[in-house]
């Protein structure tokens, strides 16, 4: 994390910020998909919304008839008749907002719930080479905060928008039927309104765009730190991450500030013209009251319209900032939706009945950018149930094998057989399940060791766990445990040892039974010598019919292996058995002499 400020990997820790962009119907008819499931709850809900208004509006004009026909003639005949009908309104409006606003809620939870599935499984059908350049930290942000910035416009935003137009709408219609002059005079201050929005709208438009950029950067900043805190720790950089993480928080702060600014210039300036009107009221009004051209019940009426007209107003001021939120989170989570998984299975896939194991790599050519290629030319065979130890120095090209025979990655020359079928002509899944792996950094769940070795399926009996275990040598020190095999692991297995959480791999890749292959990523690289020798005894049984890739560096792995395939730069050097190569005295010999400085 050295230089993630300045270096080039800050290009692909960082997202970067985007252009401003409002919501068009494309990007609306994508979230119409996820609340067409729900539209009779929609309209129930925009109906409510409508009863709502009109009980509003009735109020004020219920306060006009009790001035005029009541209060000012000394009429008190049926002044109570209105009080109750005005308390019943209350009341009325109480019950409809508390369930319209229950129901609203309630669907954008369910859309936030449905579009957070697709998004998940989504992620989980895309290829390796998306994870290398997407962050968890971005990844993680579409499905949390990015969806809940859609929940807040579905529920807070465009629901109640509908609320908030009858709302506008109503008023209008009523005070333009009680005076028509007076409304002119009233409504010739939202030339001053239209001119604060539209400043508003443009400066908050742009400043939601950038804080989303910003969240996704901070997520995957934090994300990263976590997972190397052991490496932080290590090497005293626990200052210089404060530094860095300080930076990337001043800059989500400092954005966030200035939509706060906006905001706190934006509702004084509505309320001020608001009071504006108010004042015009009085004014005008007054004098005509006065004149005996306007009742006082009309003049109390529109003071309290406009109340009500103001206040939905202000209410779509702070709408359309959770709208620019929404918009920019939408476009974050469409395009991610929208990006197809470049490993698919092919539409009619070869139908598996019955595999033997042989494999051939046919001048196989691989490369994980463009033409900057790890394997070149790579050309081997393997019959069924026998055995080839790949070697040689790091990054020759050993555990990319690995990767494209399981199709993490796919090859741009060549051809990878299975059986004499191309492995790109199986279904993703059927390939998969019959190759067991266990990897060199051996990832744990959080959960018991029952669940970490059967990974939740619950048709693998413990009776076949236990016999897994104890085939890998594991269950002498799982039976230690106070819980035993539901002993609880914690995140990353981090109660367990290195050579523990070894051992629970072999079981893991044993237990699914791998009809196929069973392929070792140097799987006893961090080893101590002592668990190495248990695994070696049950390695002997393991491979016993079974199709087997071994890549060590520890040699003394894979003397016992078939063959033995020798890669240097991303190309085959050397093959043979163990004896065969150390007699050519060349590339293998020299490895094996100096791992183990002996004098052959």
């Amino acid at each position: 994390m050295a230089n993630y400020m300045k270096g080039a990997s800050k290009n692909n820790l960082y997202e970067k910020e985007g252009q401003d962009k409002q919501l068009d119907w494309k990007t609306a008819s994508k979230l119409f998909k996820y609340v067409r499931p729900y539209k009779t709850l929609l309209v129930l809900t925009i109906f409510l919304l409508l009863i709502t208004a009109l009980l509003q509006i009735a109020g004020p004009y219920l306060i006009k008839v009790a001035i005029d026909s009541h209060i000012t003639p000394g009429k008190l005949d049926g002044l109570l008749y209105i009080v109750l009908l005005y308390g019943a309104i209350i009341l009325a409006e109480f019950l409809i907002r508390y369930f319209q606003q229950y129901m609203t809620e309630y669907l954008g939870q369910k859309i936030m719930y449905d579009m957070r599935m697709d998004i998940f499984n989504h992620v989980h059908k895309m290829e390796m080479s998306f994870f290398d350049k997407n962050p968890i930290g971005r990844v993680l942000t579409r499905i949390t905060t990015d969806v809940q910035a859609l929940n807040e416009m579905l529920s807070s935003g465009i629901v109640t928008l509908f609320g908030d137009i009858f709302m506008i709408a109503g008023v209008m219609v009523v005070m333009i039927s009680l005076n028509l002059k007076l409304s002119l005079v009233t409504f010739s201050v939202l030339i001053l309104l239209a001119a604060a929005t539209f400043v508003f709208r443009k400066k908050v438009r742009i400043s939601f765009k950038i804080i989303r950029t910003k969240i996704s950067n901070m997520n995957s900043y934090i994300h990263e730190a976590i997972n190397g805190i052991n490496t932080i720790k290590l090497f005293n950089r626990e200052d210089k991450n404060e530094e860095e993480f300080d930076e990337v928080n001043k800059g989500y702060l400092s954005e966030y500030l200035k939509t706060i600014f906006y905001y706190s210039v934006f509702f004084p300036v509505v309320s001020l013209i608001s009071t504006l009107a108010v004042a015009l009221i009085i004014w005008y009004g007054g004098g005509k009251v006065i004149q005996n051209f306007l009742t006082v019940g009309i003049l109390v009426a529109f003071i309290q319209y406009i109340e009500k007209f103001f206040h939905p107003i202000s209410d779509l001021a702070e709408k359309f900032g959770i709208l620019q939120e929404a918009v920019a989170a939408s476009e974050r989570i469409f395009g991610l939706l929208e990006q197809k998984p470049k490993i698919t299975s092919v539409k009619n896939p070869v139908k598996i009945e019955k595999i033997k194991g042989d494999i051939r790599f046919a001048k196989v050519w691989f490369a994980y950018e463009e033409d900057n290629f790890i394997l070149k030319d790579i050309s081997f065979e393997l019959e069924s149930g026998q055995s080839v130890a790949i070697v040689g120095a790091t990054g020759s090209g050993k555990t990319s094998i690995i990767n494209i025979l399981n199709r993490f990655y796919d090859i741009q020359k060549g051809n990878i057989y299975l059986d004499d079928i191309d492995i790109r002509q199986y279904e993703l899944t059927d390939l998969r399940k019959h190759i067991g792996i266990v990897m060199q950094d051996v990832f744990l769940f959080s959960g018991t060791i029952l669940d970490n070795i059967r990974l939740g399926n619950k048709e693998i009996s413990l009776e076949q766990v236990v016999e897994a275990a104890k085939y890998v040598n594991a269950h002498k020190f799982i039976e230690k445990l106070p819980e035993k095999y539901n002993q609880e692991v914690k995140e990353r297995g981090q109660l367990l040892s290195v050579g523990q959480r070894q051992l629970i791999a072999f079981a893991r890749a044993l237990v699914f039974n791998p009809e196929i292959l069973l392929v070792l990523d140097e799987a006893t690289s961090s080893i101590d010598s002592e668990i190495e020798a248990l695994i070696q005894d049950a390695l002997s049984r393991i491979m016993k019919n079974r199709t087997t890739i071994i890549i060590a560096h520890r040699l003394s792995t894979i003397k016992h292996a078939d063959k033995i395939i020798v890669l240097s730069h991303g190309q085959i050097v050397e093959s043979g058995s163990h004896r065969e190569l150390l007699k050519l005295k060349e590339v293998y010999y020299n490895l094996y002499k100096y791992q183990y400085q002996l004098h052959i």
